[in-house]
């Protein structure tokens, strides 16, 4: 019996990696004999790099960068096992998780540190890298990524621009002379589900800017911002991002990306799922158990456990969800080899009892689904 273990973290709660250790723990008490292969899993939001890392028996690297807000913090970048791909995830240097709820500044925010986190690793000899771009706190279009690796932003008198999306409405010129050269010399992968474009009301300001803590006001003001820097950048690259797929991902840096650097976009889970060859540890398994916090109808659209469910019906290996909570409409993942998905719920209890005890209920939940799906095999 061999039981592949590929969940995503339940957000606030427990890891994928501490998640996928609670579940090994519930099959072998059912079945102390399982063969267990442990794929702890992400969509390209935040933990992508931690279980990219730990699926390939990588490392990460610490970095002293400058924060969303300007202010100088530590940030990783990751390795993988092949020693020659670099993942760069973004929340790290320049995410939501840095800033407190009443310091929400996406006028302010910045993505230098970002910036600083790909020429830490350019300079530590990395030329592929993969980028997850979940969890931003910013709406600068990349800018200040940008300006960390080179790229002069300048205002009318030549001043160069300082951090933020507000600060785009003084941006009159744009010179990639100093850009960093090694760029053309690299592979980027980005990993995000975002298909927004870079403006308009399906644009980065106006579906992410709340999120960071936007006004009505100031999410007008952001779009006006980036469409004059989508302007700028059309005409110094040819590329007009205003309403290319994705280039809204992460306050407009996935544009960034998608201007200036020699990049292709993919979904996170496909993404993290290749990079963990979970299709090739399918060989001879029997069962996949998958899950994160919450499982609804928008787990169809590219959430991890629908990407492993995928993978795994490829192979045809059938797929169980295991989630804190099952919402409705979940109907149509039984079309992509999910064959059950259940809360791990086991009682009435608080949602911070619930976050508390998750790795424990998990682990019995775990056991109760494992001998019922074998044993009336």
């Amino acid at each position: 019996m061999k039981v592949i273990i590929a969940p995503d973290s339940y957000k606030g709660s427990i890891t994928a990696m501490e998640a996928a250790v609670s579940i090994e723990k519930g099959v072998l008490q059912a079945f102390p004999d399982a063969e267990t292969v442990l794929i702890p899993v992400a969509d390209g939001g935040e933990g992508t790099m931690e279980n990219l890392v730990a699926a390939t028996n990588g490392h990460t690297k610490a970095v002293t960068v400058t924060g969303p807000l300007g202010k100088q913090i530590q940030a990783d970048y990751g390795v993988l096992g092949d020693q020659q791909t670099c993942v760069i995830e973004m929340a790290t240097a320049s995410g939501l998780n840095l800033v407190g709820c009443n310091e929400l500044d996406p006028l302010k925010a910045t993505t230098y540190g970002t910036g600083e986190l790909i020429k830490a690793a350019l300079d530590a000899g990395y030329r592929k890298f993969v980028l997850a771009l979940g969890g931003s706190a910013t709406n600068d279009g990349g800018a200040g990524m940008l300006q960390a690796l080179g790229v002069e932003l300048s205002d009318k008198s030549g001043n160069e621009l300082s951090f933020g999306g507000g600060e785009l409405t003084y941006l009159h010129q744009i010179s990639t002379a100093n850009f960093d050269p090694r760029i053309k010399e690299c592979q980027f992968l980005i990993a995000s589900d975002v298909e927004n474009p870079f403006v308009g009301p399906n644009g980065a300001s106006h579906v992410f800017g709340p999120q960071k803590g936007a006004s009505e006001v100031m999410v007008e003001e952001l779009d006006k911002n980036l469409y004059h820097f989508a302007n700028l950048i059309e005409k110094e690259t040819g590329i007009r991002l205003h309403d290319l797929t994705g280039a809204g991902a992460a306050g407009g840096i996935g544009g960034a990306f998608q201007a200036f650097f020699p990049s292709t976009m993919k979904r996170g889970v496909d993404v993290v799922i290749e990079h963990a060859r979970l299709e090739e540890h399918l060989e001879g398994a029997d069962l996949v158990i998958t899950g994160e916090g919450q499982v609804d109808f928008q787990t169809a659209f590219g959430k991890t456990p629908m990407g492993v469910a995928q993978t795994a019906k490829g192979r045809n290996v059938p797929t169980i969800i295991l989630a804190g909570s099952v919402g409705e409409k979940i109907q149509a993942l039984y079309e992509y080899g999910v064959i059950g998905a259940y809360s791990i719920i086991n009682r009435p209890m608080t949602l911070e009892e619930a976050m508390k005890d998750a790795a424990l209920l998990l682990e019995k939940t775990t056991e109760q689904v494992c001998r019922t799906y074998f044993l009336t095999k």
